[in-house]
């Protein structure tokens, strides 16, 4: 087949901004391909699917476009026996329905309206993060919206699953966490109003199990959380929306340095007040790699993201709030530790010499102690990322990193890919998207977890550019309910 590469630049023109421009830029076809060119040799103890999430306007937003805006379209790199599919769908909510029967968009942008509005509604696009659950994958929205099932394979729309979610909010935060060893789903909402967050359980079946609210001192606009085996770790930030800006309708964030990071940390099945809050130093968190418990001891390593600073060494905190809100991040590998018997705390910078973030690992291990993580280098001042990165969560030590190229290369999350019976928590593949804006080729890569730094073990070019997005996961042939159709299909 011909390796003519489909490009559109800029389909709405340049009056919307850049997160519709260049490697951003929507594409137009939902694929499905097989038979691909590829450099190297696709191992055959590689089986499951990396996909991948993003943002993909269908229609010409309505003014000004922020990247968080977008339709979520899936992208899928599926391996089954030493072949290669690639698919690429939009998620099909209730929000994308209404566009695609106007012929037009309807909603309003991030950076001109708030989530509740009445009279500027945005759109639950289910644009931002996808993980394996209970046979399927599920797809979230930066803001906290209703989930919705996706088939791995197909990347058919099978549902939103509005029972998955309960309280004021009535959402599922972008980043939920699945522990698959008890097969549970764990997730938290959060809201202008009080408590201000909600903290859920959904079982192994799609119920909800569990579900109370958590009371915050006010308004945050939290991104992550973690579990370890028999805990939830929650996080209040000290960021929020304006006040002013809020009663106006507009999203606007202020980072006030006056107040700490804090991590709740709750029993998986907790109520309300067995929440047991840590301060630490105040900071951002956009992305957590895992945590554990050691004893007493939680451990949570996480990308932290670094307040900027004035000359004086002050935190510059409009500056900073700036930087979170266009994704210009500067953040480095961290630790923290919170003991649950005596309430001290610590904290440490693993590596200070990498900025880092969007990290995976080997998913299997969520909640249990993981040596290994796999992230990007991450440009200073823009969303792009432009190589990826093996790192040691004991240590802090960079143990093998790989571009293409630095300045031209837009790589996707990198998560882990476990062999077929793997014999350690490294022993498989790194599996990513790379889009060369220069020699204008999209390629998936396959990297050896065990030495990353020797560059693409295989390399799979596709016709067609993958826009720069967000969150992507592996699911394991053991995780996809569907899995042995493949064997009837291939």
């Amino acid at each position: 087949m011909s390796s003519t590469i489909v490009d559109n630049q800029a389909p709405f023109g340049e009056k919307h901004g850049p997160f519709v421009m260049g490697a951003y830029a929507p594409v137009a076809e939902e694929l499905v391909l097989t038979d691909l060119p590829v450099e190297g040799s696709i191992p055959t103890d590689l089986n499951g699917v990396y996909l991948r999430n993003g943002p993909n306007p269908m229609f010409a937003p309505k003014g000004s476009y922020h990247i968080f805006d977008g339709d979520g379209m899936i992208h899928a790199g599926l391996f089954h026996n030493g072949r290669f599919t690639y698919r690429n769908k939009y998620v099909q909510t209730a929000d994308l329905e209404k566009k695609k029967a106007a012929g037009e968009d309807l909603f309003w942008s991030v950076t001109t309206s708030v989530k509740d509005s009445s009279d500027k509604p945005m759109a639950d696009a289910a644009n931002t993060d996808i993980i394996g659950f209970a046979g399927n994958a599920v797809a979230t929205w930066y803001l906290a919206g209703i989930p919705h099932i996706i088939d791995p394979i197909s990347l058919d729309t099978i549902k939103a699953a509005p029972e998955y979610v309960s309280g004021l909010g009535k959402g599922m935060s972008a980043h939920c966490k699945v522990d698959e060893v008890t097969g549970e789903l764990l997730y938290f909402d959060y809201y202008t109003q009080k408590p201000h967050m909600s903290y859920g359980v959904v079982s192994p079946e799609g119920q909800l199990i569990h579900h109370v609210p958590v009371e915050l001192p006010g308004d945050r606009l939290m991104h992550d959380m973690a579990i370890t085996e028999h805990y939830s770790i929650l996080h209040d930030v000290p960021l929020y929306h304006d006040t002013a800006a809020l009663k106006a309708g507009r999203h606007k964030i202020i980072f006030n340095s006056q107040l700490p990071m804090r991590f709740g940390v709750i029993p998986r099945m907790g109520s309300s007040d067995s929440v047991q809050w840590f301060n630490f130093s105040p900071c951002f968190i956009y992305h957590v790699v895992n945590a554990w418990e050691e004893g007493d001891e939680i451990v949570m390593v996480a990308c932290r993201y670094m307040p900027a600073k004035h000359d004086d060494g002050s935190i510059d905190e409009q500056r900073t709030a700036k930087m979170i809100a266009t994704l210009a991040m500067d953040a480095r590998l961290w630790r923290y530790r919170m003991n649950v018997k005596t309430g001290e705390t610590h904290e440490e910078c693993l590596n200070d010499e990498h900025n880092v973030e969007f990290p995976g690992y080997n998913s299997a291990m969520t909640g249990r102690k993981t040596q290994w993580a796999y992230l990007v280098d991450h440009h200073p001042n823009t969303l792009r990322w432009t190589g990826i990165r093996k790192m040691n969560t004991d240590t802090g030590e960079s143990c093998g990193a790989w571009s293409d190229d630095h300045d031209h290369c837009w790589y996707s999350e990198p998560w882990f890919a476990p062999a077929d019976n793997a014999q350690s928590e490294d022993h498989g593949y790194v599996v990513t998207f790379c889009w060369n804006d220069k020699t204008c080729i999209q390629q998936l890569q396959i990297f050896d977890a065990q030495n990353v730094g020797q560059g693409p073990i295989a390399r799979i070019t596709l016709p067609q550019r993958i826009p720069a997005g967000f969150h992507a996961c592996w699911m394991k042939p053991n995780q996809i309910a569907t899995w042995h159709q493949l064997d009837n299909s291939f």
